[in-house]
């Protein structure tokens, strides 16, 4: 009998200890963790076992018997396939429900309005998110809009500006569908109808609406100021005039990889359908990547009997109806740029005449 209790109490001591030791493992922090952090990729149908096995392999718990112990108590919960980032020690408890909520490691790349893809793709490249070729090369398959804009040559104007959260080395596929997604869901809170009825008939196309809110978007950081730019723009194609939109011609030479950061009068002479002072009516699809304000004022133009305006030098415009009144906006903005009253008192007008009647007055 003796010998049986001592057996007992052996039995019984080692069992202490061992859930004792399965108690430390879940409940206290384990691991050194370098200063980089430490990442575990855990796969599509991974078990509890086989994560277990991962998370002890690289140094995150301390008990993979312990951690899949703790899993089975909870067998409603599976780990989420993914790539999770530790970047200080934890405990196996913590580690399971970082797992179990599906806490994946994601970085934020934000796009901003009026951003062009070439501009998304040097961001992509220069955060060493992705190579710049990789993200143009699926940015300029327009399969994904086809039911949306048949038209399209690329995604340009339907990749919406918003912060994403990435993974450490994302597919550029899988960028562009997650920023088209956003696009659809955006653009049917904005105009779930379709164009109102008093939208001109040339901006009823989703590209055409696209393509001019990438326009405004270009022009004018100022809301207040997008629907009149979308109204001037109406009216100039109503009336047949040349839109000589500055930004259209940077994104010519953006595409031929030849824009070095200032237009010059040569510029506006570089044979492209952007070219909006060579070619009449809207180019061929949006100029950059447009956000809500600016894909509203497109849909809903403001009626307006101006058709021209110029940079104010405050982030704003001067807006014109006549070539006349533009030109003294012109001067104005010249005056100002050289820290001169807009108004000075007048001694002599001047008729020079301006170098491109839409454009915002930069040369």
């Amino acid at each position: 009998m003796k010998v049986l209790a001592i057996i007992v109490l052996l039995v019984l001591l080692a069992a202490g200890a061992v859930a004792g030791y399965f108690w430390y493992c879940i409940e206290k922090p384990f691991g050194t963790i370098p200063p980089e952090g430490t990442f575990v990729q855990i796969p599509h149908g991974t078990s509890r076992r086989a994560a277990a096995r991962l998370l002890e392999k690289d140094g995150v718990i301390r008990s993979a018997i312990a951690f899949e112990i703790y899993a089975r108590r909870h067998p409603k919960r599976m780990p989420v396939a993914g790539e999770y980032f530790f970047d200080h020690p934890l405990s196996g408890k913590e580690v399971f429900w970082k797992l179990a909520n599906g806490e994946i490691y994601q970085q934020p790349f934000t796009v901003r309005e009026g951003q062009s893809m070439f501009d998304i793709a040097r961001a992509l490249e220069a955060a060493k998110i992705m190579m710049a070729d990789y993200f143009l090369k699926a940015a300029s398959d327009p399969g994904l809009i086809s039911d949306l804009a048949p038209q399209a040559a690329s995604l340009e104007g339907f990749l919406f500006p918003a912060t994403y959260g990435l993974s450490r080395h994302p597919a550029a596929s899988d960028l562009t569908r997650m920023m088209v997604r956003k696009f659809r869901d955006a653009i049917k809170q904005i105009n779930p109808e379709g164009p109102a009825p008093g939208v001109p008939a040339r901006f009823h196309s989703l590209l055409s609406i696209v393509t001019v809110a990438s326009l405004v978007e270009r022009e004018t950081p100022k809301p207040d100021e997008r629907p009149v730019v979308a109204g001037v723009y109406d009216h100039r194609l109503k009336k047949g005039m040349l839109l000589q939109c500055d930004p259209t011609v940077i994104y010519a030479l953006e595409q031929n990889d030849s824009y070095r950061g200032a237009l010059t009068l040569k510029d506006l002479r570089f044979n492209s359908p952007y070219n909006t002072y060579m070619h009449a009516g809207l180019p061929p699809g949006p100029i950059g990547n447009p956000g809500e304000a600016s894909l509203r004022a497109a849909l809903n133009p403001e009626p307006t009997n101006f058709l021209y305006f110029v940079a104010n030098t405050q982030g704003g415009h001067f807006f014109a109806a006549t070539l006349a009144e533009h030109n003294k906006n012109v001067a104005k903005y010249h005056r100002l740029l050289n820290g001169e009253p807009a108004d000075p008192p007048e001694t002599h007008v001047s008729h020079k005449r301006a170098a491109g009647p839409a454009h915002k007055g930069k040369r």
